[in-house]
């Protein structure tokens, strides 16, 4: 399973959402990629500031916040 977040240096929002994919998601052996938007900007301009944004194996999952449960719930959905 693979995870990918969209964010930017000093969000906090992104921290929190980061911290909680960093605990459930080896929980699933997910594999994470983060990637930050202002090192490019044709992500700079398609996030703007709705970071973070987490997909899950490519499709939209999360924007903003996301919980441990509902992370969980999401993932155990993926994986059928």
């Amino acid at each position: 399973m693979r995870l990918t977040l969209y964010s930017r240096t000093d969000c906090h929002l992104c921290e929190e959402m980061l911290a909680v994919v960093r605990t459930v998601g080896p929980e699933f052996g997910a594999v994470l990629e983060e990637i930050d938007v202002d090192g490019d900007a044709t992500l700079a301009a398609r996030y703007g500031l709705d970071v973070p944004v987490l997909l899950v194996n490519g499709r939209m999952a999360f924007a903003h916040r996301v919980t441990p449960r509902a992370l969980r719930e999401r993932l155990a959905q993926e994986r059928g």
